[in-house]
């Protein structure tokens, strides 16, 4: 499991236990609700007038916050536990995986077969009428892309229509579009650059540009790096980071700039008004 892939479970595993938390404070609410209207007799109402109206109101609001606030918990740890689920069933390959480059070709390659595979079983079935007998396939499944063909909507009589075959199309040039870009990325050379007061870095690992300071930056220089898409990192080291691509290079050379002017400028001192 590499870092990308132990950043991830350990996302999935926080939202787990959060959702394990709010549903035990949510059950500990209720159940102090419970006993807190335990305290009241079964219809006893309010008492107008009497001296324990004020008292006997507040109390009552309070149990009803408190079943409120435990319904609230209850709420907040189901979505926790579909965030978490959501997050543990995507299967997308993200840019920022050390390992997308590998995974993408593997998933082309299982893309591009598949295409034979379809323009095959088509040409099959126009040659015989039929996919039973077609090598690979079980008689169950041939039965059933018969059976589809025969049903289906489709004015083109065979199991893998036009529209299939152009999606999976589409679906290899965009897979192939990204190994592209990312092997573009991977051959982006970039020297770690040391400034007075910091350093910026290049880390292939995350898949980020980061810039580190030595003391918090002034409200200046976090402007212009907000501005330019850097965000403040503490799980990376106290970095300002944005995702590593020819952009983030750019924007980092672009805050060094910034960075170095506001130095110099500071270095000059104040100008005299003559």
């Amino acid at each position: 499991m590499n870092q990308y892939e132990e950043k991830r479970q350990a996302r999935i595993d926080r939202l787990k236990n959060a959702a394990k938390r709010a549903e035990k404070e949510a059950i500990e609410t209720f159940e102090s609700a419970n006993k807190m209207a335990d305290a009241i007799p079964f219809g006893q109402p309010i008492l107008i007038g009497h001296h324990s109206e004020q008292r006997d109101r507040r109390y009552r609001n309070r149990i009803s916050n408190k079943f409120d606030k435990a319904m609230e918990g209850y709420d907040r740890a189901e979505k926790l536990r579909a965030k978490a689920a959501a997050a543990e069933n995507n299967n997308a390959i993200s840019s920022d995986d050390p390992e997308a480059i590998q995974k993408l070709k593997a998933k082309l390659e299982t893309l591009e077969a598949w295409h034979e595979e379809m323009k095959a079983v088509n040409k099959f079935y126009r040659k015989h009428g039929t996919c039973v007998g077609y090598e690979g396939l079980s008689k169950e499944q041939a039965e059933k892309y018969d059976a589809d063909v025969e049903k289906g909507y489709s004015w083109e009589k065979q199991p893998f229509p036009s529209f299939h075959l152009t999606n999976n199309l589409s679906s290899i040039k965009q897979v192939k579009d990204r190994i592209k870009e990312l092997e573009s990325k991977d051959e982006l050379s970039f020297e770690p650059i040391e400034f007075d007061g910091g350093r910026i870095e290049a880390n292939k690992e995350i898949n980020r540009i980061q810039i580190f300071f030595d003391d918090i930056p002034n409200e200046e220089i976090r402007s212009e790096m907000k501005s330019r898409g850097f965000h403040f990192s503490k799980y990376n080291g106290n970095a300002w980071q944005r995702q590593l691509n020819s952009n983030g290079l750019y924007a980092a050379k672009k805050v060094l700039e910034k960075i170095e002017n506001y130095q110099e400028e500071q270095e000059q001192g104040p100008t005299m008004d003559m």
